[in-house]
């Protein structure tokens, strides 16, 4: 068997547990932080047969959001933040912005008995990053990134 195969399938790394974690961490925060602007979280995790869709929220103007979160975990030290930990959304790349339409288009047409009625479709972004101690440091949102 090879180093990463067992009766169990491929085990995982601790590294994979932990982006998946972090990952999780953001999301939630993320969906608090849509919440508090007046949304209502229609899903989170998304699985389409194209991949996943972090967060998709509608508000009460018909305004409905699918989300991109991007968390990073900031690392200690005296000069606090390095720049490529400052912006998280500059890891968005074209390729994931366009996977993310795909995502919706599919989602959109899977759901069209049952989501809700949306008069304004828009794709946000939001970087999250966290400290060591899981607390909430910095969010950015952007609505309507691309």
């Amino acid at each position: 068997m090879g180093e990463t195969d067992s009766f169990e399938g491929p085990r995982r790394r601790r590294g994979d547990e932990h982006r998946r974690k972090l990952g999780t961490l953001g999301e939630q925060l993320a969906a608090e932080h849509l919440r508090r602007l007046g949304f209502v979280i229609v899903e989170r995790n998304v699985r389409t047969r194209y991949g996943e869709i972090d967060l998709i929220a509608v508000d009460d103007r018909g305004t409905l959001v699918f989300a991109e979160v991007k968390t990073l975990r900031a690392r200690g030290g005296r000069r606090g933040l390095c720049p490529e930990e400052q912006q998280p959304l500059a890891w968005l790349k074209v390729s994931q912005q366009n996977r993310l339409r795909r995502l919706a288009h599919a989602w959109l047409y899977e759901t069209a008995a049952r989501r809700p009625h949306a008069s304004v479709i828009r794709f946000d972004a939001i970087g999250v990053i966290v400290d060591g101690h899981d607390r909430l440091l910095r969010l950015d949102h952007i609505e309507g990134a691309w």
